[in-house]
C-alpha cells in the first residue's frame, strides 16, 4: 500500500507540474487497482480520486491551466516551425487562459497544408481521420504518446468500473484509426480484458462475431454510430434480440447519437449503458463523456476547452452556441500537437454549473453537428442534432438515417431516404419539435442510398470470410 501511495503522489505531481509521465508508474498503478478490486471488491476513496485528477479541483484549476498553457505553448514556440510564426510577438511567460485569444486558432486546413512544421518531437505512428466530413488529416505520434494515453485510459476505466477483468471487447472501427484501436488492445492487455478486432466488416459478420460462436461472446462493443445502426438494422432482420447477445455496454462516438437510436441498441443488443463519447485523432487524448443529463464533459487534466461565438471569435456566453476549440496540453501531447484547434463542432455552452453525476467536471451540450451544416431559417437556427433527434426512430425510415438538409428562400427543405415512410410522417414528427420544413421522400435502395447520402459506416472492409465463385 505505502508503494502505490507513493506512484499516486510521483504520478499527480508530475501532472501538476507538467513533467514527462512515468508510463511503468501510471502501469503499475493499473494493476494496484486490479489487485486492490479483486482483494477488496471495490476501490477505496483514496484511489477514486486519481479518477478526475487535480486539475479537477475549481479552486485550484485555473492557476494549473495558466501553467500548463504557459507551458504547452512555450514548447510549441521552440520546436513548431508553423507556430514559432503564430506565436510571434505574444507574451508567452505571461499566457493566461483570459489573453489566450490573442492567438489565432488552428484549422484542420493548417494541418493539411503544412503537416511537417507541425511535428515537435520523433515520429513513431502514423494515423488519420477517417475523411467523412473531407480530406482526411494525417497526424504522427510518438512512441512515448502510444504507452502513455493506454495506460492512463486504463487508469480511468478501472477506477470508473467501464471495463473489468474478464470483459471481451469486440472493436468495430476503421482500420484507419490506427491510433484509437491501438489504445483499445492495449487497454484490454492492462486491465487483463480480451478484445477482438474485427473492423468494419459487412455489419452482418459483426453481428455473428456478437454471437460468439467462436468463443465467448463479447460484452463490450465499440464503433460509430452509424455502422452500429448497420449492426442494429442487421441484427433485427435476423430475428436476433438481447438474449441472444451478452454485451453489458456499447461505446459509440464521431457521430450523433438520438435517444431513440439509444434506446434501440439497448433493445436488440441487451447492453445496460450506451457511451455517447467524444474524441478526435487531432486532440488526443482529451476526449469527453456524456453524461445522464446529456451534457458532454470534457477531461480539464488533459487539456483547454474553450467554446467559441460563431460571430465574434470571442468566448461564447452562457447559453450561447459557439465552436468547440481544444489546446491539449504537453506532456499528453508531444509529437504533432496542435493550439486552440477548432475542431468544426457547435456546441451550447450551459446556463449555469452543471446538476449530474459528472459535476466536478466542466461541461458543454452534446455536440450539436459541425458549424458549416448549421441550418439558418428566416425564422432560426436549426441544428442536425435537432434535426436527428426528431427523425431518428420514425415508422419506415431504417437505421442508419439517411437525409439531407438545405435552406432555400429561408425555407427549411429536408430530404430523407425510405421505402416505406411518407412525407406526412416526417413532416409531423419534424413539427412535433417544432421544426417546419418542405420534406422530400426518397425510395431509394440501400446501394442507392448510401451514394447519395454518404455516412462512415460506408467505409467498409472486406475481408476473406466469405467465398466467392
Amino acid at each position: 500500500m505505502l508503494e502505490t501511495g507513493v506512484r499516486q503522489v510521483r504520478v499527480a505531481m508530475a501532472m501538476v507540474f507538467g513533467r514527462r509521465l512515468n508510463v511503468r508508474a501510471v502501469e503499475r498503478l493499473v494493476a494496484d487497482a486490479l489487485a486492490t478490486l479483486e482483494e477488496f471488491g471495490s476501490l477505496g476513496d483514496d484511489v477514486d480520486g486519481l479518477a478526475d485528477g487535480p486539475f479537477a479541483d475549481p479552486a485550484e484549476r485555473r492557476d494549473l491551466q495558466n501553467r500548463a498553457l504557459q507551458r504547452t505553448v512555450g514548447r510549441l514556440a521552440k520546436r513548431s516551425p508553423f507556430y514559432r510564426e503564430r506565436l510571434a510577438g505574444i507574451d508567452l511567460d505571461g499566457l493566461t487562459t483570459e489573453t489566450l485569444t490573442r492567438i489565432p486558432v488552428t484549422r484542420k486546413a493548417d494541418l493539411i497544408e503544412r503537416p511537417a512544421d507541425f511535428l515537435c518531437s520523433t515520429p513513431y505512428l502514423a494515423t488519420q481521420t477517417t475523411g467523412t466530413t473531407g480530406r482526411p488529416v494525417q497526424m504522427w505520434l510518438s512512441r512515448y504518446e502510444m504507452e502513455l494515453w493506454p495506460a492512463l485510459i486504463a487508469l480511468s476505466v478501472v477506477l470508473r468500473g467501464d471495463i473489468r477483468p474478464g470483459d471481451r471487447m469486440q472493436i468495430n472501427l476503421s482500420s484507419r484509426a490506427t491510433a484509437a484501436v491501438q489504445e483499445d488492445v492495449e487497454v484490454c492487455r492492462m486491465v487483463n480484458a480480451s478484445c477482438h478486432v474485427v473492423g468494419q466488416v459487412p455489419p452482418e459478420e459483426s453481428v455473428e462475431h456478437l454471437l460468439g460462436r467462436n468463443g465467448t461472446r463479447p460484452t463490450l462493443l465499440t464503433g460509430n454510430p452509424s455502422y452500429l445502426a448497420r449492426m442494429l438494422t442487421a441484427a433485427r432482420q435476423r430475428g436476433y434480440g438481447p438474449d441472444d447477445f451478452g454485451l453489458r455496454a456499447i461505446y459509440a462516438g464521431g457521430e450523433i447519437v438520438s435517444p431513440a437510436f439509444a434506446a434501440a441498441l439497448r433493445e436488440t443488443f441487451g447492453a445496460e449503458t450506451i457511451g455517447d463519447n467524444f474524441g478526435m485523432t487531432e486532440l488526443l487524448p482529451v476526449g469527453g463523456r456524456t453524461c445522464s443529463r446529456r451534457h458532454l464533459h470534457i477531461d480539464p487534466n488533459m487539456g483547454y476547452t474553450e467554446v467559441l461565438d460563431l460571430e465574434t471569435g470571442e468566448p461564447a456566453g452562457p447559453g450561447r452556441i459557439g465552436e468547440l476549440t481544444v489546446t491539449p496540453y504537453y506532456p499528453y501531447r508531444e509529437c504533432m500537437p496542435v493550439l486552440r484547434y477548432n475542431t468544426g463542432d457547435v456546441v451550447r455552452t450551459l446556463d449555469g454549473e452543471p446538476d449530474c453525476e459528472l459535476a466536478a467536471v466542466p461541461a458543454v451540450s452534446q455536440i450539436l453537428g459541425k458549424a458549416g451544416t448549421l441550418l439558418r431559417t428566416a425564422d432560426s437556427v436549426v441544428t442536425p442534432r435537432e434535426i436527428v433527434e426528431a427523425l431518428d426512430g420514425t415508422p419506415g425510415m431504417p437505421w442508419p438515417l439517411r437525409h439531407r438538409a438545405t435552406v432555400a428562400d429561408g425555407r427549411l427543405h429536408v430530404e430523407v431516404a425510405s421505402r416505406n415512410a411518407t412525407a406526412a410522417e416526417v413532416t409531423g414528427r419534424l413539427l412535433a419539435r417544432g421544426i417546419a420544413a418542405r420534406v422530400t421522400v426518397l425510395p431509394l435502395d440501400d446501394e442507392e442510398a448510401a451514394r447519395r447520402f454518404p455516412l462512415r459506416c460506408d467505409l467498409l472492409e472486406h475481408t476473406f470470410t466469405r467465398s466467392h465463385a
